[in-house]
């Protein structure tokens, strides 16, 4: 392997306290730096992503889109509203995803917002044209009218928030 020449400014008492671990190591300063910065970017390029959202841009998306989240009658009026706004929404899994149009950055999950995928195919009465799970409007139909939501895996419940108020 082919090295290059980097020259490192460090402070005097990182260089004495670097020269110390690599004389314990029985190996040069260089090679420490090599072997840490190696170590670093590895875990930097490999690191996985948290599926949590930063909640200022949750917050931030809420504001900007409640209105027009709101206001939505249909899939079809929902896709326009929210491209007027330089957004979409994508399938994901069982969910949704917002994404930033035109060039397709992956915000958030539609669910962060308070738009959970159940939620809106129970409000429009059909699942998203496209949705791999699109007939889940199939399942609001054998819910009891007083029951606003589906048993999920284990004992949990999910919240359907209504606009309609």
């Amino acid at each position: 392997m082919e090295h290059q020449t980097v020259t490192l400014k460090l402070p005097q008492n990182l260089l004495t306290r670097a020269s110390s671990v690599a004389q314990a190591q029985d190996v040069t300063i260089g090679h420490l730096v090599r072997k840490l910065l190696s170590k670093e970017v590895d875990r930097q390029l490999n690191a996985k992503t948290s599926n949590r959202t930063d909640e200022r841009l949750v917050a931030a998306l809420q504001a900007l889109l409640a209105t027009q989240m709101a206001l939505a009658e249909s899939w079809e009026d929902l896709a326009l509203r929210l491209a007027e706004e330089g957004y979409e929404l994508r399938p994901a899994g069982g969910g949704l995803t917002m994404h930033r149009r035109p060039c397709g950055t992956r915000l958030c999950k539609a669910s962060e917002l308070g738009f959970p995928y159940r939620a809106l195919v129970k409000r429009f009465g059909a699942g998203m044209p496209g949705h791999p799970h699109g007939a889940l409007n199939l399942v609001f139909d054998r819910l009891p009218p007083h029951q606003d939501s589906l048993p999920l895996e284990g004992d949990a419940t999910f919240e359907v928030i209504d606009f309609d108020a």
